[in-house]
């Protein structure tokens, strides 16, 4: 059976609470060349789909436009065409950096055959994780994940140095966003809520906007890059000050969260870094 050359191995799927916890497993490490952004492929046991990646540009260079190309087939190399709509999407891929300073959602567009596309570009020199997140119709949702290096990037494999916040209360667009957990651990359900204020008047803001058919959307991602986590809050109908959350981070560690809001036609994407023991 013909097969694309295959660069990462199967993602471990966990489900928890009101969202999905990912495990994803690099089976190579990530390509120290530009021009290692070609053709690759991942697993996901949840679903026999496979995506195989591709990443083209001119030169590879930051800043440049990038067509991200990703083929759905299954385990026959047979392209699978029908997908459900989740949160008014058919895909949601994410783009981290390695070091977790950069984030971006995208919605790449299904161009028929089981093809997406979608283009962006990459602000920097270094390593990008795609996480392409999908539901095959009648396969169960799947996560799969590819490494791609632009400008040569580094040499440096090692886990980003991450320091978990002093605080989290922050203020972005105009609005003051705070965190707060009723704990923290691993491995459990925690309840995980956001509170929006103006930032300079302190009034709770109660005209929040559905963001993809949902008060907000949280993803969470390991400093070492291997579990990825999205949930959506538990009242998706409410419109603020509060958004209210149920996680489960898989394993201890740092993490970086990201919390993704609508208000007045403006996507707010709120960073936080904190340590799960």
């Amino acid at each position: 059976m013909k097969q694309l050359a295959i660069l990462l191995i199967g993602l471990t799927i966990l489900l928890s609470g009101c969202g999905r916890a990912s495990s994803l497993q690099e089976g190579m490490e990530m390509p120290g060349m530009a021009g290692m952004a070609g053709a690759g492929s991942a697993h996901a046991h949840s679903s026999d789909a496979i995506a195989h990646f591709a990443v083209t540009a001119d030169r590879y260079i930051p800043n440049e436009e990038a067509t991200i190309t990703i083929l759905i087939q299954d385990k026959w190399n047979k392209p699978i065409d029908a997908f459900d709509v989740v949160h008014e999407k058919l895909m949601h891929v994410i783009v981290v950096s390695r070091d977790l300073a950069y984030f971006e959602h995208l919605h790449p567009e299904h161009t028929g055959k089981g093809q997406f596309e979608v283009r962006t570009k990459f602000p920097a020199n270094g390593y990008y994780q795609l996480i392409a997140d999908f539901t095959p119709q009648g396969m169960g949702e799947t996560v799969q994940t590819h490494w791609v290096t632009i400008g040569g990037g580094s040499k440096d494999t090692k886990p980003p140095s991450l320091k978990p916040d002093t605080s989290l209360a922050k203020v972005v667009q105009g609005r003051q966003v705070t965190l707060a957990f009723d704990h923290l651990m691993a491995g459990m359900d925690l309840d995980m809520v956001f509170t929006i204020k103006d930032a300079e008047t302190k009034q709770g803001i109660t005209d929040l906007q559905p963001y993809l058919g949902s008060l907000g959307h949280v993803v969470a991602i390991s400093a070492d890059g291997s579990d990825y986590v999205h949930v959506h809050p538990n009242d998706q109908t409410g419109s603020g000050p509060v958004a209210a959350f149920k996680i489960n981070f898989p394993k201890s560690g740092i993490y970086k969260i990201w919390g993704q809001f609508q208000h007045r036609g403006e996507v707010l994407i709120v960073p936080y870094i904190v340590q799960v023991p």
